[in-house]
């Protein structure tokens, strides 16, 4: 894990600073373009200030060094430390990533088991449209099909998170109250192609396992459909979708930046986008340290995840 991170950290703050020139030479040219002149003494100032004179391999190891005790360093554009910027969006990014698990979960497996068991029957036909439409339909068309339908037929808005009253507000019951009446549109949006993706894969490893020849042998000895069901090949079938939650967690936590945009979310995707149009290294460096982070943990927790619902694997372990 260490070593992926550290690549990682390598990989991104070189990116990031391939395009010409770097986030002072885009604010200079705001301030020229709205009529100031800007002299050399105070470029080099500026450029001492944000700390751009230096190598990037010297930038590097200070922001390295500072993050590794806690200081992910300060924003250029926003002129604030960005493990504040970073905390301000998190918890909320943090809910919708939650909400949106349990919702594609509890949502594409029982779907996916019914399709599987019930091959060729009206719902698994059903299902399988609305699973190839979910999966075709891009996720910030839907948002706006939503916010377009919601605005003309009922005259509210289902942008952001919060009512206009609530939006500066302190924290209070009222508050979590509309947050939770906003949540549905986005969990909806961002969950509903995971949700169609999934439902296909469990359909398609369930009736794989249904096929093999321990499950024909089973029902030849007059065990039940449900426990015959569940007792194996459910548990095995499962295996590729909880392999997948190291991909998924940090792509929901970036709250699928397009849609967040679209949607008016206050989550980290928009913030990580914007720091990479303004260049603004140390934001959108540990933007992606954090969802790097999130990836390695992911891919960790589907292993653990692995050896528990699958005998087989700790079988092995043991074997070698």
């Amino acid at each position: 894990m260490v070593i992926v991170l550290w690549a990682v950290s390598i990989t991104a703050f070189v990116i990031i600073q391939l395009p010409p020139g770097d986030f002072l030479t885009s604010y200079i040219m705001k301030l020229e373009a709205s009529g100031q002149i800007v002299d050399e003494a105070e470029i080099a100032a500026l450029r001492k200030q944000y700390d751009l004179d230096s190598p990037i391999h010297l930038q590097y190891c200070k922001w390295m060094w500072k993050m590794l005790h806690g200081d992910f360093g300060k924003s250029f554009e926003w002129n604030r430390p960005v493990r504040d910027l970073i905390a301000e969006r998190l918890p909320l990014t943090v809910t919708i990533s939650i909400f949106t698990l349990i919702f594609t979960y509890l949502l594409a497996i029982p779907i996916g088991i019914y399709s599987a068991a019930r091959q060729y029957s009206i719902g698994d036909y059903t299902f399988t449209v609305f699973g190839f439409i979910g999966l075709a339909t891009p996720g910030f068309l839907f948002a706006l099909i939503l916010m377009f339908f919601f605005y003309r037929y009922f005259g509210i808005s289902v942008g952001g998170l919060f009512s206009p009253q609530y939006q500066l507000a302190d924290w209070s019951g009222a508050k979590f109250i509309d947050l939770l009446k906003h949540l549905p549109i986005p969990v909806l949006v961002i969950g509903m192609a995971g949700t169609a993706g999934l439902i296909r894969i469990m359909r398609g490893c369930l009736l794989d396992e249904l096929r093999k020849q321990y499950v024909i042998t089973a029902r030849a000895k007059g065990v039940s459909e449900r426990r015959l069901l569940f007792k194996y090949p459910v548990r095995v079938a499962i295996n590729p979708i909880a392999s997948t939650i190291g991909w998924l967690l940090p792509g929901i936590v970036s709250g699928q930046t397009i849609v967040a945009i679209v949607l008016d979310l206050p989550t980290v995707g928009p913030l990580l986008f914007r720091s990479l149009v303004n260049q603004d290294m140390y934001l959108a460096g540990s933007s992606i340290m954090i969802l790097a982070f999130l990836t390695v943990i992911g891919t960790f927790i589907s292993d653990i995840l692995l050896v528990w619902l699958d005998p087989r694997i700790r079988y092995e372990k043991q074997a070698r």
